[in-house]
């Protein structure tokens, strides 16, 4: 490289970079870079790019550094930089495990917006959860082009149904009187009135609490009611002005369940994200399952009722279809139309009440957890009716005048249709390599049995995302604060996302942890198998939340022993001063998240979704408390589908499936304590198995490096 490419560089890394900081890119041994060598043939956009090298861009002489208080250069966070941008340079497979504190969004934006600048290339960032969806777009991006002064274009990607439609807002407050089935439902749409006049994107999630929220349903985007540009409020359509903005993006951010959304209709033909050159995929242990369900069925009995009273209910007298003879429709077809939801109501009543009886008897064809494992196990009148109503609505919408009202009737009997469609697939079993079973739910108000799902989802889902996922022209990242189980062994991950031969690298955490946390198992605590195990976690709970004052969390993995715990232990924590929040009782998480960290002597009685995701930093949090090694419940029918078949294929599923996952969930609660160099506190294990069976070195293995389990 000869003087005039260094001063070329020079002058185009020179809008926000002192030269000297510039050459901490090039630092090393010049001639041996791949950027330097590639300088003399590099456009000047690609050398002023070169600021955004992870080595300088993430180091303490950058503008990044100069802008974010108490700046700190993580090697973990540039290694995994490096990786990420390699793995986009080679539309390659990366896995990467980064422990907590490493700044894993960063350390994949970073690269990720240099191949944008450079490139003119489309990335996706895929989360699981909304609340990393929204740090992402709403805070890390933000301040990333606060400090890259070349322009590039961020969507937060959203589905369709999370947009109003203005046309159909419109014909909802005409018909209010008839579509709207009491007082609620109309104080409801009146709401949504005024908020529209308000909104400037026309997203559910800026649209204030409703009394009932069904109302949405009449005034949401929906693709089979969707007019297109004849829509006489195309130009100021959300859901359009969105489609154009993603169209028109350079880094998109969607959560798993738009992303597998858009996957499944890639399949079909269709899409709803536009094409792009990279996947990031953040919080990636949870794609399994994510995938699992959306290459699935799932049909609930409330869906289905509320899919029919939307047409028409003979208690209210109200619904879609009521007085819409007034349109010009024949009125013996519009009488027709509703006997056929009236017909198909009470065959929906009959239908999931015929279900209940048998699902709720062990038999050849269901077992006692719901699983359905022949076809045909239950009589199926609901669908000759869903059928002939679909019929009756086509042939309105054929006789209709009105173009929305003929788009209104499409959509409805789309809806109908698709709805049978799902119950033959069901009920003949029709979906290769899945599980069926029959969920049970809360009952719903006035019903003395539960509200029943029909559920179907991919038993094996890693050939799924071989030949849709990992087959596409594009680079796919993947990475998580657990993928790996003990000695940073990627196998379980890879084989069961069916991603053979990815790239994987683990790194650990800028965290001291053997300074920071203590892990103590209680080895005089029953087997969880005792019947008395549950008795004895009482004492022990207590005390240990009585040696540090409280801010505790207390992990289970079922709701039952849950209740039967915090039904002894809660009066006497409210008696000692505690303020105590029981999962499932006292209010949503982020409500319990919030209460719990208002006082230091807290105290929050939690299932699953509390082993992961959950970020309470200081003294709020110090002690957690883990009651039971979260294994999978084995007789939920997807677990038993997953290990009847690794079991024929050879496998043993407690070694192959149970122990990964359940030494992966481990590691998941083990992270909620330390979540800043600031934080400390113990980690509390009361199952002994920890340390009396041979698998618990499994788990031992999978403690942050330094720390040393200390036996009470």
């Amino acid at each position: 490289m000869g003087d005039g490419d260094y001063t070329r560089l020079r002058v185009c890394l020179e809008w926000s970079i002192d030269w000297s900081s510039a050459l901490v890119c090039l630092s090393a041994k010049p001639p041996t870079c791949v950027h330097v060598r590639e300088a003399a043939t590099c456009s000047r956009y690609s050398l002023r790019t070169l600021s955004l090298l992870p080595a300088y861009f993430l180091g303490p002489e950058s503008p990044l550094a100069r802008r974010v208080g108490g700046f700190e250069t993580r090697p973990e966070q540039l290694r995994m930089a490096e990786a990420v941008e390699a793995n986009l340079a080679n539309k390659g497979r990366l896995m990467v495990e980064a422990g907590t504190g490493v700044g894993k969004s960063f350390a994949y934006l970073v690269p990720a917006i240099r191949r944008i600048l450079e490139r003119r290339e489309r990335v996706v960032v895929c989360t699981h959860t909304i609340a990393l969806q929204e740090q992402i777009f709403e805070k890390d991006v933000p301040l990333l082009k606060a400090v890259i002064p070349d322009e590039f274009t961020t969507v937060l990607c959203k589905g369709r149904g999370n947009y109003m439609s203005l046309r159909r807002l419109r014909i909802a407050s005409e018909k209010k009187s008839r579509i709207c089935h009491n007082e609620e439902e109309q104080h409801s749409l009146d709401l949504v009135e005024d908020w529209a006049y308000n909104t400037d994107d026309g997203s559910l999630a800026t649209l204030p609490q409703l009394p009932r929220r069904s109302v949405w349903e009449h005034v949401e985007s929906d693709a089979g009611n969707c007019m297109g540009r004849r829509c006489p409020t195309y130009d100021k359509c959300f859901y359009q002005s969105a489609r154009r903005r993603m169209e028109n993006a350079d880094l998109l951010i969607c959560n798993h369940a738009l992303f597998f959304s858009d996957l499944a209709l890639r399949a079909k033909g269709a899409a709803f994200l536009p094409a792009y050159d990279h996947v990031i995929f953040d919080e990636a242990h949870h794609l399994e399952s994510v995938a699992s369900g959306h290459f699935g069925i799932r049909v609930s009995e409330s869906r289905a009722k509320h899919v029919l009273r939307a047409l028409y209910s003979s208690a209210t007298g109200k619904g879609s279809l009521a007085g819409i003879e007034g349109a010009g429709l024949p009125a013996d077809e519009v009488d027709g139309a509703i006997h056929a939801v009236l017909d198909a109501q009470s065959a929906c009543e009959s239908f999931f009440d015929g279900v209940w009886r048998v699902s709720s008897i062990a038999s050849a064809s269901i077992s006692s957890s719901g699983r359905v494992s022949v076809p045909d196990a239950f009589v199926n009148e609901l669908s000759p009716k869903l059928g002939d109503l679909a019929t009756r609505l086509k042939l309105l919408r054929e006789r209709a005048v009105e173009e929305s009202l003929q788009f209104e009737l499409a959509s409805a009997a789309q809806r109908v249709t698709d709805l049978a469609a799902e119950l033959d697939l069901f009920i003949g079993q029709g979906v290769e390599g899945c599980v069926y079973w029959v969920e049970r739910n809360k009952p719903a108000y006035g019903s003395n049995r539960p509200s029943l799902t029909l559920s179907c989802a991919t038993v094996d889902v890693g050939p799924v995302l071989r030949d849709r996922l990992f087959s596409m022209p594009i680079s796919i990242t993947m990475t998580s604060a657990t993928l790996a189980t003990a000695g940073n062994d990627f196998s379980h991950a890879v084989g069961r996302l069916g991603c053979d031969g990815t790239t994987t690298l683990a790194l650990g955490s800028p965290f001291d942890y053997a300074s920071q946390m203590r892990v103590m198992v209680d080895r005089s605590m029953p087997s969880p198998e005792d019947p008395s195990s549950l008795r004895e976690l009482v004492p022990r709970i207590l005390a240990h939340i009585d040696e540090t004052g409280g801010g505790a969390f207390v992990l289970f993995t079922s709701f039952r022993a849950l209740r039967e715990v915090a039904e002894r232990c809660a009066p006497i924590l409210r008696a000692a001063g505690h303020p105590v929040f029981i999962h499932g009782e006292d209010g949503e998480r982020s409500q319990l998240l919030r209460q719990f960290r208002e006082s230091e002597r807290s105290v929050l009685f939690g299932t699953s979704s509390f082993w992961e995701g959950v970020d309470v930093r200081g003294r709020a949090l110090r002690n957690v408390i883990i009651t039971k090694l979260p294994f999978d419940v084995p007789d939920h029918p997807l677990i038993q589908a997953r290990h009847e078949r690794i079991e024929a294929l050879g496998g043993n599923a407690f070694r192959d499936d149970q122990l990964p996952r359940a030494v992966l969930r481990f590691k998941q609660g083990i992270g909620r304590l330390i979540r800043s160099t600031e934080d400390s506190g113990r980690i509390v294990v009361l199952d002994p198995r920890l340390i009396t069976k041979s698998y618990g070195k499994k788990f031992l293995a999978a403690l942050p490096s330094g720390v040393v389990p200390e036996l009470v």
